[in-house]
């Protein structure tokens, strides 16, 4: 099974693959972008209102416009969006290999 770039085994997702995403977004990309990549603009689309019914080149033009405190704090609001979402992932396997056992949250 191929894991996506920015994940590790650790379930943590890397700043550096948030980073690269956004650069993407801000020169323009609108396709082309992996399974991974996806991830993060939705967790991206998630963490920031702002966005959320924007387009990939509207999302690059709202991420050019960011001062770098604001890049930074938004990096991580999204970092932690996806590991929010991956532990909601981990949880629901976790109770389907335990059948019988009630929900938790």
């Amino acid at each position: 099974m191929q894991r996506s770039p920015g994940i590790n085994e650790a379930d943590s997702v890397s700043e550096m693959a948030i980073v690269d995403t956004f650069t993407k977004l801000i020169f323009g990309e609108e396709e082309g972008f992996s399974a991974g990549e996806l991830q993060i603009i939705r967790a991206l689309r998630a963490a920031d209102v702002n966005v959320l019914l924007d387009r990939h080149r509207e999302m690059g033009s709202y991420l050019r416009a960011l001062g770098v405190r604001e890049m930074i704090d938004l990096v991580s609001q999204v970092q932690a969006q996806l590991l929010g979402n991956l532990q909601v992932l981990a949880d629901e396997a976790g109770r389907a290999a335990r059948p019988g056992m009630p929900a938790t949250g």
